[in-house]
């Protein structure tokens, strides 16, 4: 029984590893598979159909390594979690629906910018958070709110601002969105709940599991549409970049805006302008088209590129930096 459990310990020590790895050159891995997927599209061919289940296991991790804290920092700042969560939903949405008018972009790729900016914050958000060295603990409240409500509030933004380019099935995407993101985080946060010494045994390993998926995702979607992504590539890199970085400059401006201290400021900028791009491609694709979820896949790519360019910036005067934001 010992050796058993000697085992298991070292499995899970090894796993931890290669996930610290795997965190370390998450933005390598996720251009390497969609290099893979641009250029050998029939290699994540197989994960196509399988897409909202990765999506699903991804937020099944999410809520594993969710704690009681988050949900109590939700109460004990809600003036400040409310306003970010406000302008999740505000500033993304109505950047993509002017970026997408303004470069008159083909129908099936503007409703996935709209999908992309209806979207809530990434996990992604609250680690360059911790690089920025801004608020984190605002970052996971603000994540974990505008998740739990993304059921609801992404389809609603979806309908209002991108019906003009197609139909959008609400009712389906709200059932999608409860299946991909809702239901798989309760669930997690019951199994944590329930088998909590075996959770915190393997939960170092949920960012291997991660980042794997979402590479395979990434790629999928990129071999699925290589021939569109290479004949209109300047376009959709032209606009992802640009909706990105106004959602980072327009996101630091509201914390400014409101008088936030530099911490939290920064905390909004990540939040508000790093999507969680693989649910907009998950959603995408089990809803619209394999083409509308072009946006979320690129995305995917550039904000896990300039994010740590922000953070690295922001950061870059050492001890003196950090005593001018506290």
């Amino acid at each position: 029984m010992a050796a058993g459990r000697d085992d298991v310990m070292k499995a899970a020590i090894s796993l931890n590893f290669l996930s610290q790895i795997a965190s370390r050159y998450f933005a390598f891995l996720v251009l390497l598979a969609a290099a893979i997927g641009l250029l050998r599209p029939s290699t994540f061919r197989i994960a196509l159909p399988h897409i909202p289940l990765l999506l699903g296991v991804i937020m099944f991790g999410m809520g594993m390594t969710l704690q009681a804290e988050e949900f109590w920092e939700i109460l004990a700042r809600p003036k400040e979690v409310a306003t970010g969560v406000a302008a999740q939903y505000t500033v993304m949405p109505l950047l993509a629906y002017g970026i997408a008018e303004a470069f008159q972009l083909p129908g099936e790729i503007a409703v996935g910018v709209v999908l992309l900016g209806a979207c809530p914050g990434g996990t992604a958000s609250n680690v360059i958070t911790f690089i920025a060295r801004g608020d984190v603990a605002l970052s996971v409240a603000m994540t974990t709110a505008s998740t739990l409500i993304s059921p609801i509030m992404t389809p609603l933004i979806t309908l209002l601002l991108a019906g003009a380019w197609a139909p959008v099935p609400v009712g389906e995407l709200f059932v999608s969105a409860l299946k991909i993101v809702l239901i798989p985080v309760l669930l997690g946060l019951a199994a944590h709940l329930y088998f909590q010494e075996a959770a915190d045994r393997w939960i170092g390993a949920l960012p291997l599991v991660s980042v794997a998926t979402i590479a395979v995702v990434i790629g999928a979607i990129v071999g699925a549409n290589a021939d569109l992504i290479r004949s209109a590539a300047s376009t959709i890199f032209a606009v992802v970049i640009l909706h990105n970085l106004l959602g980072l400059l327009l996101g630091y401006g509201a914390g400014s805006a409101l008088g936030m201290a530099e911490p939290k400021r920064r905390a909004m900028a990540v939040e508000v302008g790093m999507q969680n791009s693989g649910l907009a491609a998950a959603l995408a694709m089990a809803t619209f088209n394999p083409a509308a979820a072009i946006p979320g896949a690129v995305f995917s790519v550039w904000h896990n590129i300039s994010g740590p360019i922000l953070a690295n910036w922001w950061t870059r005067g050492g001890d003196d930096r950090i005593s001018e934001i506290r």
